[in-house]
């Protein structure tokens, strides 16, 4: 047994396959499914019920769950003392999409001139799956927003909010939601995450009737036929980050202008306490700045 079959077997179980696993662990699925037969092998009990599509962990393999992760985190803290936290290593993060376009590569530009030695490892996912990383010890530490439940032994650390923004072409008509709403599509959010749920709960709070003209399951795409003018959309603020935003407008979402919170979540006693410390302070100052460009419209030009 050894580490890189705990880490494929937690992959298992948080991507709900052994095919969605080969990807996550850069392996074909042969090679994940003949690391878990070892496993297996050297743990003398079946960890899968194979007979059930997809796979189902067997009673025997939820303890091992809970064990694995235990294992790895004892290894990333040993491997992080080794190493030094202040001198070099390998610091692995998780982030949103829309921070690992922008502002958490920027934050990390700057962490490497405090320290030159370190090096990083940068995954980008869901909260939910990024959090679950970060209690098996796969991942040091995530940015990650406030709308979803922190698991117990973790702790999250508000960094900085930004607003979401009712976003839409230049030169459209309308000059608030309702107006867009009956003036032009609605391109959705058309996710499962916590984030389109909020968008979608507030529309329906305000008594709007949108137009849906289709849905996109990433948020750069979302961006990208706002700016084609495909329609309106609502995105959060850090969609915007390092965009030529000449052709867009943008106001404020919800009847009370609706915020969200991101922040780090980490494990307490994480020996990359110092590091991580660091790096909040560059994402809380790289998360104020917003060049005064959180409300435009095309008549500000």
């Amino acid at each position: 047994m050894d580490t890189r079959q705990l880490e494929t077997f937690l992959a298992i179980i948080q991507r709900g396959g052994f095919a969605a696993a080969a990807k996550e662990v850069n392996l074909t699925a042969s090679a994940v499914s003949q690391q878990i037969s070892a496993l297996e092998t050297d743990l003398g009990t079946a960890l899968f019920d194979r007979s059930r599509r997809p796979p189902a962990l067997t009673t025997k393999g939820r303890e091992v769950q809970a064990a694995a992760r235990s294992i790895l985190r004892i290894v990333a803290d040993t491997k992080a003392a080794i190493e030094g936290e202040d001198i070099g290593g390998t610091l692995a993060l998780g982030a949103l999409r829309t921070c690992g376009t922008n502002i958490l590569p920027q934050a990390l530009s700057q962490l490497k001139d405090s320290y030159p030695e370190l090096r990083f490892r940068l995954a980008i996912g869901q909260s939910e799956d990024l959090m679950a990383d970060v209690v098996s010890g796969q991942l040091d530490a995530a940015l990650v927003a406030d709308n979803v439940a922190v698991p117990p032994g973790l702790q999250w650390t508000l960094v900085f909010t930004e607003p979401l923004v009712v976003l839409s072409p230049s030169g459209c008509p309308g000059k608030n939601l309702e107006e867009l709403a009956r003036a032009m599509p609605f391109i959705r959010y058309g996710i499962r995450v916590p984030l389109a749920r909020q968008i979608d709960t507030e529309i329906a709070r305000l008594g709007i009737t949108v137009q849906q003209v289709m849905s996109v399951n990433t948020m750069s795409a979302v961006v990208g036929c706002v700016q084609a003018g495909l329609g309106f959309a609502i995105v959060p603020y850090a969609a915007l980050r390092g965009l030529q935003t000449r052709s867009l407008n943008w106001f404020p979402f919800g009847a009370t202008p609706i915020r969200r919170g991101l922040g780090i979540v980490q494990h307490p006693e994480s020996r990359r306490a110092k590091v991580l410390e660091k790096l909040s302070e560059l994402l809380q100052l790289g998360g104020s700045v917003t060049d005064n460009r959180e409300h435009r419209h095309q008549d500000d030009d």
